[in-house]
């Protein structure tokens, strides 16, 4: 992004105009997923119990974000009076900016990326994890004991589940041999089977861990400890409203799309199609290819963003002993024995057995999602019911 600049303006201004122009873009990202993800939600919800869901402001319902983002802007600001004035209103702040700073590192594309780091896979784990000082400030500042035991609860939610996430980032670290994402998404192009998820059952189990460890990380269900059904209150930010109280979502969201881009980059190709044996930036040009890789590396988290989506309506909250037992007694020697796993796997296994368990891994994975999808269009159950009778093991019953 500088020597772009360069050609317009003398240093050190072009730093300046490319980091400007980066960090707008990021955020324009951050804000429009965010918008879009508030409406999937409540969309997908609704489908899941069989509701419409916003259908009044704009064409299906698609300005309705935008309608809740005006009404809580024009809401008043107001804290607590007992509360710690000055870390109450930074709390916000703080846990939306460690959200965005994720953003720098990832590469949308081929050298398409606000900021290429050589270390770009531990700079994005460690910013997405100091977004847990915002919550437990927000909960201490507060002044209520229902807010400091969400964000009591959050904060040791988010951080047990950040060692078992991190540890599952190794694996596929251990493949490139590099920290870097822009190398790590580079070495997965070509078809699909390239892909690291496919490389052998190791990296193919850290995926699913690490996914599920990612949900953890961002508070989402069924993971979302904060609002405990005994307390009916929202946890960390039940004191909040208005703008401040909607920069949390933004925060939880924008963390959302960082660790589906991340389990993109490190298991999924990232910005590669798997259906294109090439760069498209180098065949087709950088633009014309860029355009491309960002479409497929932007499809690729929006898929993932829909199914933590879809796990939030379909799982029951589990209780905070629940979650950390998942996550100490299973996900942690889990990850531990993925991460030797695919030490050993480099060392011994030849590259013959790994070519066959890579297609056979790849192939299998394809035949799924083609029999999942063709069953979509399979004529429903209840078509073959007769009038006044049950579907199913229930019909003549």
């Amino acid at each position: 992004m500088p020597e772009l600049w360069s050609e317009f303006l003398p240093h050190p201004w072009n730093l300046v105009a490319g980091g400007a122009a980066a960090a707008a873009l990021l955020f324009g990202f951050i804000g429009l997923s965010a918008f879009l993800g508030i409406w999937a939600e409540r969309k997908v919800s609704a489908r899941m119990q069989d509701r419409l869901g916003p259908t009044r402001v704009g064409p299906f319902g698609l300005l309705q974000s935008l309608a809740d983002g005006v009404k809580l802007i024009a809401k008043e600001d107001v804290a607590p009076q007992a509360a710690d004035k000055l870390l109450f209103r930074a709390a916000p702040y703080i846990a939306f900016c460690a959200s965005f700073c994720g953003f720098l590192a990832l590469p949308f594309g081929s050298q398409f990326v606000a900021q290429n780091l050589s270390v770009g896979a531990f700079f994005v784990l460690a910013v997405l994890s100091s977004e847990v000082f915002g919550i437990v400030l927000a909960g201490y500042a507060s002044a209520s004991k229902w807010s400091l035991f969400g964000g009591v609860r959050e904060a040791a939610q988010v951080v047990s589940y950040e060692v078992p996430r991190a540890m599952c980032v190794v694996v596929p670290v251990c493949l490139a041999g590099t920290l870097n994402l822009n190398t790590i998404g580079a070495q997965q192009v070509g078809w699909f089977w390239n892909w690291n998820v496919f490389h052998d059952p190791f990296t193919f189990v850290a995926f699913f861990v690490f996914f599920i460890t990612a949900v953890a990380s961002c508070k989402r269900a069924p993971f979302d400890l904060a609002e405990a059904e005994s307390e009916l209150v929202a946890g960390f930010h039940t004191e909040y409203s208005g703008i401040r109280w909607s920069y949390f979502f933004l925060a939880e969201y924008g963390s959302m799309f960082a660790v589906s881009g991340l389990a993109a980059l490190l298991f999924l190709g990232g910005w590669h199609s798997g259906v294109l044996p090439f760069e498209p930036s180098v065949e087709f040009g950088f633009w014309p290819g860029t355009v491309l890789n960002v479409a497929v590396f932007v499809g690729k988290c929006w898929a993932l963003v829909l199914v933590m989506i879809w796990m939030r309506w379909s799982l029951p909250r589990l209780r905070i002993d629940q979650v950390m037992t998942t996550c100490l007694k299973y996900f942690l020697p889990i990850s531990c024995v993925l991460l030797i796993g695919v030490c050993l796997w480099l060392l011994m296994v030849p590259a013959a057995v790994t070519n066959v368990v890579r297609y056979a891994l790849s192939f299998g994975c394809l035949a799924l999602v083609l029999g999942v999808g063709a069953s979509l269009f399979r004529s429903p159950v209840t078509a073959s019911a007769r009038a006044g009778e049950l579907p199913g093991a229930w019909a003549r019953r």
